[in-house]
């Protein structure tokens, strides 16, 4: 009962000077709306990162070229061109726990339709790799296993590509060129959008693989394998399986290659994000601390005004702990009031940026509460100290003050 007293007498003080306490608390409810709009945009931005990279498909591993050093000269990471088809064959006989296995070649060409032309990306890929990609055919099919077998030419398109050189009719039985060699269309993919590298992934077109290493590249090796494992739990042991069957496959030679995992390339694409989330946070949260040396000065000018208040009660038989309190109980409703004004600024913040510059936003509960605890946190560190001064005025001190 004495502590309900106490908040409402600290109420009708904080009433008394309402402007004076509004443009107290607003320090708070800067620093905390600043705080979670600024969590909410690093949020939304690592999600979209995180949501473009499972659009790569789930559970991948890739198979890299790695560095060359041959009859000294040297070479970088991806020189070493010696992944073959036998190595994709290889992993996915011989290696447990692998679902789908598709040996990849990459390039650009200026392809040709209907009098127009479109430089895109050229694929390379096995009939399985729209199921590691999660990605479905919108019109006509997939090429087949026969045709990758027979090295057709077949192929098929995005959504891009069928825009830009097919913008008024169907394109399924048409042909395209690459470098001059006639491709049938059999299927459009379904939209896909862009990659977490701002790459359009509808622009391209997937013909087999063995088309590409025979009719085009006209060479044996491969630019990477791609590979799906059963779950996410298997994929650090396909991943060191793979490892090692390929260094085996090189008998002890010196690794030409790198295996990286989905979650690999996870981590290293939204690492940047994080850092600028934290960073982001860490500056709004300078104003929290502003704030909360602006609750201890308007405190401490608070006693000063109230010092024969004060006295008062310590002469009618109040205790120091009760005039504490309730100087620490004024302080603390202060920041927390700031931080639910805060709370609803932040989010009404990050969703006019979001809608303003069509940025993705995820409010955070955990920010929510963490804002809102510390705004809590910062009232108690910061109004005990004016609290500790009022409880310790000497009783005849604090009557005699004018």
């Amino acid at each position: 009962m004495r502590f309900v007293n106490t908040i409402k007498v600290a109420l009708r003080a904080l009433r008394r000077s309402a402007m004076r306490s509004i443009l107290t608390a607003l320090g708070i409810i800067i620093g905390v709306a600043a705080v979670i709009a600024m969590v909410s945009i690093g949020n939304g931005a690592k999600s979209q990162v995180e949501a473009s990279i499972a659009s790569l498909g789930q559970n991948i591993l890739l198979v890299f070229p790695g560095t060359a050093n041959t009859g000294g000269m040297r070479g970088g990471w991806g020189s070493a061109s010696t992944l073959t088809v036998e190595d994709a064959l290889a992993i996915q006989h011989e290696v447990a726990g692998v679902v789908n296995v598709s040996p990849e070649m990459r390039d650009r060409s200026q392809v040709l339709a209907n009098g127009l032309n479109w430089n895109t990306q050229v694929l390379g890929e096995d009939v399985s790799y729209l199921d590691i990609r999660i990605w479905s055919i919108s019109d006509g099919e997939m090429f087949s296993e026969a045709d990758v077998r027979s090295a057709a030419k077949a192929c098929v398109i995005g959504r891009t590509v069928v825009n830009q050189l097919f913008p008024d009719s169907d394109p399924i039985g048409q042909t395209l060129r690459i470098r001059n060699i006639p491709f049938k269309v059999v299927g459009v993919l379904a939209p896909k959008g862009f990659n977490f590298r701002g790459d359009d992934q509808d622009d391209v077109v997937i013909i087999p693989y063995t088309s590409h290493l025979k009719r085009l590249a006209r060479r044996p090796n491969l630019n990477s394998i791609l590979v799906q494992a059963t779950s996410p739990d298997d994929m650090p042991r396909v991943q060191q399986d793979i490892t090692d069957l390929l260094q085996q496959r090189r008998s002890g030679r010196e690794p030409d290659f790198t295996v990286r995992s989905q979650l690999e390339i996870a981590e290293a694409a939204t690492a940047t994000s994080k850092t600028m989330t934290v960073l982001l946070a860490a500056i709004a949260g300078v104003s929290l601390i502003v704030g909360g040396i602006g609750i201890m000065n308007i405190m401490l000018v608070s006693v000063t005004e109230r010092t024969r208040e004060i006295g008062i009660r310590l002469a009618v038989g109040a205790h120091g702990r009760d005039v504490l309190l309730q100087f620490l109980v004024e302080a603390i409703i202060l920041s927390v009031m700031g931080g639910a004004l805060g709370i609803l600024l932040g989010i009404g913040a990050s969703q006019l940026v979001s809608k303003l510059n069509n940025w993705p936003v995820l409010v955070s509960t955990s920010a929510i509460v963490g804002a809102v605890a510390f705004s809590a946190v910062i009232g108690i560190f910061f109004g005990f100290y004016p609290a500790r001064k009022a409880a310790r005025l000497d009783p005849i001190e604090a009557l005699r003050y004018e």
